[in-house]
C-alpha cells in the first residue's frame, strides 16, 4: 500500500519529531502502525510547516494544495504527500477530517484566540481529534460511538498540551486559555504576552484546563476498550503518556510559564507497562455505558464525517472562508482575532 521507502521515511520523521507517539506506536499492530506513522508524518509535516515557517498563511495556502492534489490521486513528488495518499485509497479516508485539521492550522495563521472554553474546544477538535477520528478510520472503525470517544481523546490531548505550553505561546504572542477566564481574573492579553507571570490566577486557569482534559480522558476509556483488541494497548499508552504531562504540571504547581513539564523514558515504560494491563483487563469487562455519552458539540461534525457509509470528497464552507481570508490577507499577522 505504501511504498517501502516512503514508509521508512515517514517512521524516522515521527522517531525524531514526537517521540510520545513514536513510544506509543510501538504498540500497535503492524496493519494500523504503518498507515499511522504515515499519517502522523504528514499531520506533522503540516503543523511543523504553519507553527515554524516565517509566513504562515503561504503555508497553509500550499498544504491546502497539496491536500488537494492528494485527494485527486497526484500527490506531490515527497514521502510524506505520497504516503497519505496512499492511506486516502486504501482506507477511503473522509476529506472532511484532514481539511478539519486544515481548518484549525489555518486559525493559528490567522492568530486566532478564543473567548470561551468551547471555543478552545472547537480547536482542539480540528489540531488533535482530526488525528483521533482518522486513527479509527485506520483501524477500519466507523461505529460512532467510538470515534465520540476517540474525539474526546484528542480534545484532552490538545488541552494538556495548551496547558503545558502557556507560558511558550505567550512569549510567542500567542494565547490558547480561553479570554473569558482572562477578564474575569482581570488580566489584559496584551500586557499578558509582553510579561507573562506564573502568578496564582494563571496557575488557577492552568489547573481548570487540566480538570476538563482530565473529564475527557476518563470518558475516551470506554472507547478505548472497544478498539480491536491489538490496537488497545497503543491507544491506551497514548492516553495515559499524555495524561502524564499533566501530573507533571500538577507536581510544579500548575506552574507552565518558568518551566515546562517533561516525562522521562522511565515514565513512559511505566505507563506502557499500565497500558498492557488496561488492555488485557479491558478483553474481559463488560462495555462501559459511558462509551455511548453523545459527542462534544464541537467534536460532532468529525464524528458524523467519519461515520458516514459514503464520505463527502467535496470541500468544506467553513475550510474555503478561512481560506479565502488568508489568500486575501485579511488575516494579518499580530492582528489576532477573536471566536466565541
Amino acid at each position: 500500500m505504501i511504498r517501502s521507502d516512503d514508509l521508512a521515511h515517514c517512521h524516522n520523521a515521527i522517531k525524531h519529531g514526537s517521540l510520545s507517539f513514536h513510544a506509543a506506536s510501538k504498540l500497535l499492530p503492524a496493519s494500523v502502525r504503518d498507515p499511522a506513522l504515515a499519517l502522523y508524518a504528514f499531520c506533522r509535516l503540516a503543523d511543523d510547516e504553519v507553527d515554524e515557517g516565517t509566513h504562515q498563511a503561504g503555508a497553509v495556502l500550499r498544504l491546502q494544495e497539496r491536500l488537494d492534489l492528494a485527494y485527486d490521486g497526484r500527490p506531490r513528488n515527497a514521502p510524506e504527500d505520497r504516503a497519505f495518499a496512499a492511506i486516502i485509497d486504501a482506507f477511503d479516508m473522509p476529506r472532511a477530517l484532514p481539511e478539519a485539521l486544515l481548518e484549525g492550522l489555518a486559525w493559528d495563521a490567522a492568530e486566532y484566540r478564543y473567548n470561551t472554553l468551547s471555543g478552545v474546544r472547537d480547536y482542539s477538535a480540528r489540531v488533535a481529534s482530526t488525528v483521533g477520528a482518522m486513527m479509527c478510520v485506520l483501524m477500519r472503525v466507523r461505529d460512532p460511538d467510538t470515534l465520540a470517544r476517540a474525539c474526546d481523546l484528542g480534545v484532552a490531548m490538545q488541552l494538556t498540551n495548551i496547558a503545558r505550553d502557556v507560558g511558550e505561546d505567550a512569549r510567542m504572542g500567542r494565547i490558547y486559555l480561553p479570554l473569558d477566564w482572562l477578564a474575569e481574573a482581570g488580566i489584559d492579553p496584551q500586557n499578558f504576552t509582553r510579561d507573562p507571570l506564573p502568578d496564582a490566577a494563571v496557575r488557577g486557569m492552568v489547573k481548570r484546563l487540566l480538570a476538563e482534559a482530565d473529564r475527557l480522558y476518563l470518558r475516551s476509556e470506554s472507547g478505548i476498550n472497544v478498539l480491536p483488541i491489538k490496537a488497545r494497548t497503543g491507544i491506551w499508552a497514548a492516553r495515559l503518556i499524555y495524561a502524564g504531562i499533566g501530573k507533571q504540571l500538577r507536581k510544579q504547581g500548575y506552574d507552565s510559564i518558568s518551566m515546562r513539564a517533561r516525562t522521562n523514558a522511565g515514565q513512559k515504560l511505566g505507563w506502557v507497562a499500565q497500558s498492557a494491563l488496561r488492555s488485557a483487563f479491558s478483553v474481559v469487562t463488560l462495555k462501559s455505558p459511558i462509551v455511548f455519552a453523545k459527542p462534544l458539540e464541537e467534536t460532532a461534525f468529525l464524528v458524523n464525517a467519519a461515520s458516514s457509509s459514503k464520505p463527502s470528497n467535496s470541500r468544506s464552507l467553513a475550510v474555503l472562508d478561512i481560506l479565502a481570508d488568508l489568500r486575501q490577507g485579511q488575516a494579518v499577522l499580530g492582528n489576532p482575532r477573536q471566536r466565541a
